[in-house]
């Protein structure tokens, strides 16, 4: 099982700051802009801007790895000592995502696409 880092998320307070930021730094403008995301593409990258972050519990930017098997991976890392900060959840089409905490407090995200 491979796992490939394609995603890194911002947990932001002031979205249209945010958005108006992020748009300068890269470049180009959103390919998505909602009320509960904003995702620019870069370099075959996603960057994403989430105004509800804070609240979930991130603490600064989130690096996700994108895994075939969300839960076997969310289980090893538990295992290996990593805290839960976000259990498994769906965020609307079947896209998977859970963040966890190292020993060291590093945030680490999953992201599981449904075709994977």
């Amino acid at each position: 099982m491979t796992a490939g880092l394609k995603t890194i998320v911002y947990p932001v307070k002031d979205l249209a700051r945010a958005k108006a930021l992020f748009t300068a730094l890269l470049g180009t403008d959103p390919y998505a802009d909602q009320p509960y995301y904003v995702g620019f593409k870069d370099a075959g990258m996603d960057v994403g801007l989430d105004p509800n972050g804070h609240a979930q519990g991130l603490t600064g930017p989130v690096p996700f790895w994108h895994v075939s098997d969300i839960r076997e991976r969310f289980t090893a890392l538990v295992e290996a000592g990593a805290e839960v900060v976000q259990d498994v959840r769906d965020v609307g089409n079947g896209r998977l995502v859970a963040s966890l905490k190292d020993p060291d407090g590093n945030l680490v995200g999953l992201l599981q696409d449904p075709s994977a």
